[in-house]
């Protein structure tokens, strides 16, 4: 069963737009654990698969480049905000902290369909696939006359203001923010979805793994045998991602997802009211 949840963070993090996290917290919730230690050990296993996919990322040749300098601004900032947001969750009674996972849970199914609607091509640009055919321009909010980056207020303050609230929901609902880091850095500049994408792994690994240590810190505990299960899945999964991406990463594919995603937000609804 949890080897089963792992592949599918894997999946998740590898062919939508939504974080696995979003999927894996409420399956172990119905699966009997505790909300809390659902989002510790969740971020442990997103850190982990995050990671090995940013670096698998790395080794591939034409693959755009990490953009380093908004990343480094999101993954401090949101890494700083991830104790907090665990601290938080630790305090709330765990009915706020189900009803406040499920409407976050909501809004990214909801967010992930429009994005279907509106910008199918975009679907077929996911964390697993393979970005060699993908145009990669070198712009990233402004650059002077020489090429270098501009670090001008504006942007900084976006990315830091954008870093902020992802950790902080990373570190609440054990969410790793990479459906608001991707349509963030999109936003604040000219970058292509490839390289956004590609971005938000590392960003994630950060900022989930800022998460875990945080628990491992406040609860002083963790089931071992679970997160070792849900991360050699999530390995799995993200291998699996990458094998399928380039024939079934597409608008009907999120499509499913979101349906999915609101499925289970409504049983785990119901199993804990």
């Amino acid at each position: 069963m949890l080897l089963a949840i792992g592949i599918l963070i894997g999946l998740m993090l590898g062919l939508t737009g939504a974080g696995g996290s979003v999927f894996a917290v409420p399956l172990l919730v119905l699966a009997g654990m505790p909300i809390q230690d659902a989002i510790g050990v969740s971020l442990g296993a997103v850190a982990m698969t995050t990671l090995y996919g940013s670096i698998r990322n790395r080794l591939q040749k034409q693959t755009p480049s990490v953009l380093w300098k908004p990343g480094i601004i999101l993954a401090l900032s949101g890494v700083a905000l991830a104790p907090l947001g665990k601290w938080l969750s630790l305090q709330l009674n765990p009915l706020w902290l189900t009803t406040g996972f499920i409407t976050l849970a909501l809004l990214i199914a909801i967010r992930l369909w429009l994005k279907a609607e509106r910008d199918p091509e975009s679907t077929q640009i996911v964390r697993a696939g393979n970005f060699s055919a993908v145009e990669s321009p070198a712009l990233l909010c402004n650059l002077n006359p020489s090429g270098q980056f501009m670090l001008r207020p504006r942007c900084v303050g976006g990315l830091l203001i954008g870093g902020l609230f992802t950790g902080f929901l990373s570190g609440l609902f054990g969410v790793g923010g990479g459906f608001l880091i991707v349509p963030l850095l999109l936003a604040l500049s000219a970058v292509t979805m490839a390289q956004a994408v590609n971005t938000s792994l590392l960003i994630i690994a950060l900022i989930s793994g800022s998460g875990f240590i945080s628990h491992l810190v406040f609860v002083k505990g963790i089931d071992w045998v679970a997160f070792g299960y849900l991360a050699l899945g999530g390995l799995i999964g993200m291998l699996l991602g990458q094998l399928l991406s380039q024939k079934i990463a597409n608008a009907w594919l999120q499509k499913l997802f979101s349906v999915g995603l609101v499925i289970i937000s409504i049983l785990m609804l119901a199993v804990d009211y």
